[in-house]
């Protein structure tokens, strides 16, 4: 399934509903992507896109399923969130809009269909295991021209965090960390609103709510050290 492509959606969904004779108990969101670069490197085109398939595309899967639901009286519905839909890290501006927005999204949505039989959640992973770095240099180097960017001795911090092999940072865990929160998401009689995933979601969840936003500032900037 393409999420840019309202085509591809609907084929899909189709195609999904014809196997399961119109009945469908669960969708689980894990469909994303990363845009890495300064905000002011992003051209017009690039926000577009990285919102097409994180944000507009997530939804209009979401809303294709969602009668369904409704018609059978039940159904779970979660959305693979991010840390950085609770915090945000210079030099991903792009996708932590795209996740902010997913946060709003998935809140407002909860709130519509309570007393429904639909459950709403959302998993907040922090560093897990997959291709999400080789996806997100990938479009780096389709997207942003370092050498013209203010940027440029930053950027060249960022490609080694990218293209490092392992883990790149911390407390990073496997996909299976993430499938026990959606295990219960699916599974529990009472699914959370929010599944937090890796110590630094915990973390950063509790100083933002605990932290003025010049401290909060100091602590992502900190962190962020090899990109400043």
């Amino acid at each position: 399934m393409d999420l840019a492509q309202s085509e591809s959606i609907n084929t899909a969904v189709d195609q999904v509903l014809k196997l399961t004779d119109g009945h469908l108990y669960a969708l689980f969101n894990n469909g994303a992507y990363g845009q890495p670069g300064a905000v002011e490197d992003l051209q017009r085109h690039v926000l577009n896109d990285q919102f097409e398939t994180n944000v507009f595309g997530t939804q209009e899967l979401t809303n294709r399923i969602i009668p369904i639901m409704r018609q059978q009286g039940y159904g779970r519905i979660v959305y693979n969130g991010s840390v950085l839909g609770i915090i945000s890290l210079p030099f991903r501006g792009a996708y932590n809009a795209s996740k902010y927005a997913i946060e709003g999204l998935a809140d407002t949505l909860r709130l519509e269909l309570y007393g429904s039989g639909i459950a709403v959640s959302i998993i907040e992973p922090g560093p897990i295991s997959s291709a999400f770095r080789k996806n997100a240099f990938t479009k780096y180097q389709e997207n942003i021209n370092k050498d013209n960017s203010f940027f440029k001795s930053n950027y060249e911090g960022m490609e080694t965090r990218l293209t490092k092999k392992g883990p790149a940072v911390p407390f990073t865990l496997p996909p299976e960390a993430v499938y026990k929160k959606l295990e219960h998401a699916l599974e529990s009689t009472r699914p959370r609103a929010h599944y937090y995933v890796t110590f630094p979601t915990h973390l950063f969840g509790t100083l933002k709510r605990i932290l003025p936003t010049t401290a909060m500032d100091w602590v992502l900037r900190k962190v962020s050290k090899e990109e400043n």
